[in-house]
């Protein structure tokens, strides 16, 4: 119904939008660090970046968690401004949770204070689709694209592709012009098995031998050459071992505390009266993290404006690990890969490519940054982004051809 109507307004309104022409894929290869491009395994990737543009990494938003940063991406806004302040987190009042893998959380609209690029879009009649990204499946149906799909964590990743140019292939006023697929290979891999492994150099292949077969994809619709591709990833990833552990629970074990995270980052609740000893202990203690008080956080982490964020903010140095009461007690002291360090550690960037009839052509940068996506899909439509986005787009617009 919110298509038809959509349709039907801009027919009656006699408009006619320059975008029409326009049509962008973003791709998300989840965990898929700056470098790994960078090891002779991803033809495909090699070939978007010789034709079009590409980025020595992507930095992202702190914490480099999964779901804030796709929400970084798609809304342009820093974590603690659209309200994804890590994969899991508490409404300190209300005590209701928000948590990766929990549908009725991620699908509630209430969490998420940003506009989606998708909403920006649709607002400027242009169709949109979603073949997973975190927020695409809200019961908030005005704020859903208007073709989406409900996660599914082992859906095949080339039906995902698949069905996703089948969008491209309805008539023109059914037609998205803006798409979204997601995969979460590398992000699953680099967690098990570490950021060197065997292991994680299959799935770099795997993920590059998608790309091809997208652009064999497109290549049996007649958009093949108007299509932009575009991708990304939301951070990279880090080795971690047993042995850099750091116990906070058993550290703050005669205090009341809440924790919240672990591993690469944690906040810490405890009672007002506690809090200045409790900090003064950590910070004594703080050989290979930091600790800050929420209101001294450094502005360039951009992560203390949000209600729901802690006092207390630990930050574990490269490979270290945060443990908290619920990770003593299951006794899972990880190895491996993990993500969700300080932005500006390298280890924690992702990539950025692109390749299409809006970009240059083998144009290459330094480190771009992923709030600044959101202003790209804008000047790339021709669109009003937000007013109340973090990203510009005079950090990222020289990717794009000057128009004629």
């Amino acid at each position: 119904m919110k298509k038809q109507l959509l349709i039907l307004l801009l027919v009656i309104q006699g408009i006619t939008f320059a975008q029409s022409t326009t049509y962008v894929i973003l791709v998300s290869f989840d965990g898929f660090r700056w470098d790994y491009v960078n090891r002779d395994i991803t033809p495909n990737l090699q070939a978007m970046k010789n034709d079009g543009v590409s980025a020595l990494s992507l930095r992202p938003t702190f914490p480099s968690k999964t779901f804030p940063n796709h929400q970084a991406i798609i809304t342009g806004m820093y974590n603690d401004h659209h309200g994804i302040i890590s994969n899991f987190f508490e409404n300190p009042f209300t005590h209701e949770t928000y948590r990766m893998g929990d549908t009725n959380s991620i699908r509630d609209g209430k969490w998420y204070l940003g506009e989606f690029f998708w909403e920006t879009a649709e607002r400027h009649g242009i169709i949109t689709a979603s073949y997973f990204w975190p927020g695409s499946e809200l019961t908030n149906s005005h704020r859903r694209p208007t073709y989406y799909k409900f996660y599914e964590h082992n859906k095949p990743y080339r039906e995902r592709i698949i069905e996703a140019v089948d969008w491209l292939k309805l008539p023109d006023a059914e037609r998205p012009h803006f798409i979204t697929i997601y995969f979460h290979d590398t992000d699953s891999y680099g967690h098990d098995y570490g950021p060197n492994s065997p292991e994680i150099n299959k799935s770099i292949q795997r993920l590059d031998s998608l790309v091809g077969f997208l652009h064999n994809q497109l290549s049996t619709t007649d958009l093949s050459d108007s299509v932009n591709v575009i991708i990304v990833s939301d951070h990279g990833m880090t080795e971690i071992s047993e042995e850099r552990t750091i116990n906070i629970a058993e550290m703050l074990r005669d205090y009341d505390c809440t924790f919240n995270g672990g591993g690469p980052f944690m906040m810490i609740n405890c009672e007002q009266n506690n809090q200045e000893e409790i900090f003064n202990l950590l910070k004594k203690n703080s050989d290979n993290y930091r600790v800050y008080l929420k209101e001294n956080l450094p502005e360039y982490y951009h992560y203390k404006d949000h209600p729901f964020i802690y006092p207390i903010i630990l930050v574990a140095e490269k490979g270290w690990s945060l443990l908290d009461e619920r990770a003593v007690k299951r006794n899972s002291y990880s190895s491996g890969g993990n993500h969700g360090y300080e932005k500006d550690l390298l280890d924690m960037h992702g990539v950025f490519i692109a390749d299409g009839p809006s970009f240059r052509d083998g144009f290459q940068t330094g480190t771009l940054w992923n709030i600044d996506i959101y202003p790209l899909l804008c000047k790339i439509f021709e669109i009003s982004p937000r007013q109340n986005i973090d990203g510009k787009s005079e950090r990222i617009e020289f990717l794009l051809k000057e128009k004629k």
